[in-house]
């Protein structure tokens, strides 16, 4: 009996439960961090709807009012991103051979759907009730005050998703926006461009109510009350979309001409798949001696950060079966593995070589 072999495989098959093991860990740093996210913004949005909500009834003010939709509307935002987290973080099972991944897409097109909408709905009314019937704002201290509140809690929890967003940007070397458009987790992008609404949003109110203050006039409030309701539909929109392309997002990519096999380490991959990326993935594949054609090469996100790669690769036919299985499943998916912590799962089909023993 060969003990060396034996051992060989031992080793290897330790140290690949020793880099999933790596690789979870990593995916599930990430996900806590997003978790993080979305709470502090979920904490700062409850405070600062009902303290806007509570200035708006003082002052009749409309921007104070839209801008308190529009922080409750966060709040219930929050609240469905909470739910996706923990629900899209549980792990394979029978029914579920591709993890929970997805639902979060699904939530996170739910919360824009529903609740941003209908946050925009209502600013809208009250931008158009305010300018067709102006009314009269008082108590301009009490609405400075909270709106200088909010501004600040607004601005700490924008820290908080711009620093995690920039931190994956510089990571990926791209910029800031860049990232929050490409990025696989929902949670993040919503979080940071609700941030941003935010903060546009209170600078808005602080003018108008300047301006109303200085004019005797609140059409100001009016005009700002109809562009938050801009922004906020905009923002649905782009999350909307954007939960659209990953849930039903999948990129077959047929073989180019051959080209000449080189190592490539694969970069972080994200949505939509850039030819870059394709290149990328095919320049490593073919950089396997034995490998000796793509037919066709299938990525898509089974959820945020975990893909899903399957390929047809065409093998040497002077390959063993014991060599093509080693090759495809020793060699190959576990140098995908070790090469991009985002890929979930590997399927190689091999194509020609010898017949693969179990």
């Amino acid at each position: 009996m060969d003990f060396g072999i034996g051992r060989r495989r031992w080793e290897t098959e330790h140290s690949r439960i020793g880099e999933e093991d790596e690789r979870v860990g990593r995916r599930r740093a990430m996900t806590n961090e997003s978790t993080r996210t979305v709470l502090v913004a979920l904490a700062a949005d409850l405070g600062i709807g009902l303290a806007k909500a509570g200035a708006a009834a003082l002052t009749g003010s409309a921007a104070m009012a839209a801008e308190a939709s529009h922080s409750l509307a966060d709040v219930a935002t929050g609240v469905i991103l909470v739910v996706a987290q923990h629900r899209s973080t549980r792990g394979r099972d029978d029914q579920h051979p591709l993890g929970y991944g997805r639902e979060i897409y699904f939530w996170t097109l739910l919360a824009a759907l529903g609740v941003l909408v209908a946050g925009a709905v209502f600013s809208l009314r009250e931008g158009v009730e305010e300018l067709i019937h102006p009314s009269v704002t008082s108590r301009f201290a009490v609405a400075y005050v909270v709106l200088a509140i909010a501004t600040v809690f607004d601005l700490i929890s924008f820290r908080q998703s711009s620093g995690q967003m920039r931190n994956r940007a510089r990571r990926r070397n791209v910029s800031l926006l860049s990232e929050s458009q490409a990025t696989s987790d929902p949670s993040l992008r919503t979080v940071f461009l609700q941030d941003t609404v935010s903060v546009l949003g209170d600078l808005m109110a602080f003018a108008a109510l300047g301006l109303n203050q200085i004019t005797g006039s609140s059409i100001p409030q009016g005009i700002v009350a109809v562009l938050i309701g801009v922004m906020l539909i905009h923002t649905g929109g782009r999350l909307i979309q954007r939960s659209h392309d990953f849930l039903v997002g999948a990129w077959l990519l047929t073989s180019p001409a051959p080209q000449p096999p080189r190592r490539w380490v694969l970069p972080p991959v994200t949505q939509p798949f850039q030819p870059t990326d394709e290149e990328a993935f095919r320049t490593f594949l073919l950089g396997y001696p034995g490998v000796t054609a793509i037919r066709e090469l299938l990525v898509t996100f089974v959820g945020p950060n975990r893909l899903w790669v399957i390929a047809h690769l065409e093998i040497d036919n002077n390959l063993r079966g014991d060599q093509v299985t080693s090759l495809v499943r020793d060699i190959i998916a576990s140098g995908l593995r070790h090469e991009s912590e985002a890929i979930y799962r590997v399927d190689i089909v091999p194509i020609g070589g010898a017949k693969v023993v179990p």
